[in-house]
């Protein structure tokens, strides 16, 4: 018999039945993360993961603080990274790792082949996209003014979005520079955290959705070296913002969320006027040309895909509400909190921390 982190015993063939089955939502989650629109925090969340892997995220960057800024440096170093859910965490980055490396030449191949007929499967997942951060909103009564006001944020923020990608124009597709590459990822990284929220969408957006996949394929140690240091250092910074954001101001946070998302379409309206020399990137917006059907039931699909997800992550959200949740509360999908609770949980946590 062996123990787990939760202190129950069980056989070895049970751990190693758990350990395969946190492989496989390690895969899913890296399949997501590939696919623009599909949100790796959406699939953590479903597969009732995502709590424990952003506690032992956050067990692991307290770790890392203390050891270069004390007090304490070993000790609490060693402390906080035992406190990581290890049993958890190693097989699903296994997981995601495999189908990163696996699929990413092949996502690449049929996104640069298959432009309009691509562009319409994201288009489709990103709107449908769009209800996941408004539907967490924190149902409470508003006066007109606030309502208001959230409209103004919603289309101030798409309008952003909108004219941001105009000027990125996708100028970044053939020869990304370094701190470009840094910088993105640093923001792609949130996806992981924050459910709703595509990382690779934000890379097709601005130009680099290509060439991270081409570099992935390709084992460019180069850019993905920079690659995994702006990560890394996006998950420490900015992903801690965006996660104090949500706790204290949940409601504009989400809006916001859900503007950038609707202006950040404008990367993906299936038909675009490319440069003269150019297959792919963002060009200027035109009027549907052939291919029009295949585009438009793509779109379709992937709608129905993220609203299907959506519908099984409120199914689960509500079982886990329930009293009678799974037997040992971890490992099932059953046990997987909404984003506000999860939120709510983590919050109270850290204040009960000395």
């Amino acid at each position: 018999m062996t123990t787990t982190d939760n202190g129950r015993t069980t056989s070895p063939v049970r751990a190693a039945l758990v350990a395969l089955l946190n492989v496989v939502r390690g895969g899913l989650i890296g399949l997501a993360e590939l696919i623009p629109g599909v949100s790796g925090g959406t699939i953590a969340l479903i597969t009732g993961v995502y709590e424990r892997l952003i506690e032992s995220a956050d067990h692991v960057v307290v770790a890392f603080k203390r050891l270069l800024f004390g007090p304490d440096r070993r000790s609490g170093f060693v402390q906080g990274i035992r406190r990581a859910d290890w049993v958890l965490v190693v097989p699903v980055l296994v997981g995601m790792a495999a189908m990163v490396l696996s699929l990413a030449g092949i996502v690449e191949s049929l996104v640069t082949e298959n432009v309009e007929a691509s562009r319409g499967l994201f288009f489709g997942l990103v709107a449908a996209s769009i209800f996941v951060p408004l539907q967490l909103i924190p149902r409470a009564r508003r006066t007109p003014g606030a309502r208001v006001g959230g409209v103004v944020l919603f289309l101030a923020a798409a309008a952003a979005a909108f004219l941001a990608i105009d000027l990125a124009g996708g100028s970044f597709e053939a020869d990304p520079p370094l701190i470009v590459v840094f910088l993105a990822a640093a923001v792609a990284v949130c996806a992981l955290v924050v459910p709703g929220v595509s990382g690779s969408f934000f890379l097709l957006a601005i130009g680099l959705y290509t060439p991270t996949l081409r570099a992935v394929d390709e084992r460019d140690l180069g850019y993905l070296s920079v690659f995994a240091l702006g990560a890394l250092v996006g998950l420490v910074t900015i992903v801690r913002v965006i996660t104090w954001l949500l706790h204290h101001h949940r409601r504009l946070t989400l809006i916001a969320m859900a503007g950038l998302m609707l202006g950040s379409l404008r990367a993906l309206w299936p038909w675009q006027e490319l440069p003269v020399g150019e297959d792919h990137g963002i060009g200027a917006l035109t009027a549907p040309y052939e291919p029009i059907v295949l585009p438009i039931v793509l779109a379709v699909v992937g709608a129905a895909i993220v609203l299907s997800l959506v519908a099984v992550e409120r199914f689960f959200s509500r079982r886990a509400a329930a009293p009678a949740g799974g037997a040992d509360g971890t490992t099932g999908a059953v046990g997987a909190p909404s984003a506000e609770t999860a939120g709510q949980t983590r919050s109270s946590r850290r204040s009960a921390r000395p």
